[in-house]
């Protein structure tokens, strides 16, 4: 695991940590079932005291990313699996986790056509939804799936869909990979929500790396959890040699940003930073997924007609 802390910086190193840790599994850097260091070993990797690793490792797995399997060894939770509320998994449970499976391994959906015609028969969705509980998250989804895809695209929260499930109607649901047992609960079996992934930050940390001179370093961005998210994962980067400059664009103007050595910036405060360097949130595979999964339902639609 490629996980650096900086004693000297401000955001404390229990959450440096903890999110540098959030952030590598949502990014695949840490994979579902991967077994963590123990207490003791990551603490002699980083340097720093193991009571600080065994709180860092106490809120992951409160926060559920994190589990205990036999022998207090702690794993990464799977989050392509139905929710642990369910006792016994349906066929349609076992065929949305194919589904995934086969996804990850590089097979297409034309590849699994014959064991799920019948679900690819079904009406073909006309837009895509995104489903995110925090607002400004789900509102750089919903902007970047726009930008890249022909579909229509609306959002939600789960709590929005689960007081009104009339909102799935007619929609092929999106969203992150770390939620997705909470969302597909939500939905019908014959039709799974796509899970997304999200792009690591290596190309980012590596400019801030590469920096002679002591500079200011802005991130600008609609989301206030992109902003608390970059602050943890760029903190061993900046350390006390750099300032971090945050900027909120419901806050702040976006032209505060000027000033800064290096700036960084979302997908919507990109179209009024046109030359901050872009973070674009859903890495291109997961784009190109939803879009081919669009498609078949399309084209199965068509032959079922």
């Amino acid at each position: 695991m490629d996980i650096r802390i900086d004693g000297s910086s401000e955001v404390p190193i229990r959450r440096q940590l903890t999110e540098q840790v959030i952030f590598m599994i949502v990014t695949e850097g840490i994979k579902a079932g991967d077994f963590m260091p123990s207490v003791r070993e990551l603490a002699r990797r980083l340097k720093i005291h193991h009571n600080t690793v065994s709180e860092a490792y106490q809120d992951l797995v409160k926060r559920n990313w994190l589990e205990r399997r036999r022998g207090s060894r702690l794993v990464v939770v799977p989050r392509l699996i139905a929710s642990a509320s369910i006792q016994s998994r349906t066929l349609d449970d076992l065929i949305n986790s194919t589904i995934r499976v086969a996804r990850a391994s590089g097979y297409s959906m034309q590849a699994l056509r014959e064991r799920v015609r019948e679900r690819l028969l079904a009406e073909a969705p006309d837009h895509i939804l995104v489903v995110e509980q925090n607002a400004g998250l789900r509102e750089l989804m919903e902007e970047e799936l726009r930008a890249a895809l022909q579909w229509p695209v609306r959002g939600c929260s789960r709590t929005e869909l689960s007081d009104n499930p009339g909102i799935a109607i007619g929609a092929l649901a999106i969203t992150a990979r770390h939620a997705i047992a909470d969302v597909d609960l939500l939905f019908r079996k014959d039709r799974p929500v796509v899970p997304v992934g999200f792009s690591a930050a290596d190309e980012h940390v590596v400019r801030i790396r590469s920096l002679r001179k002591p500079s200011v370093i802005a991130v600008v961005s609609a989301s206030e959890l992109f902003l608390e998210v970059a602050r943890s994962v760029l903190a061993p980067a900046i350390g006390n040699r750099h300032q971090l400059r945050e900027i909120l664009l419901a806050n702040e103007n976006p032209a505060a940003a000027r000033a800064a050595d290096l700036v960084f910036c979302d997908s919507i405060a990109k179209k009024r930073s046109p030359k901050a360097i872009h973070y674009r949130l859903l890495n291109r595979e997961s784009l190109e997924y939803v879009d081919t999964t669009m498609k078949s339902y399309q084209g199965s639609q068509g032959m079922g007609t």
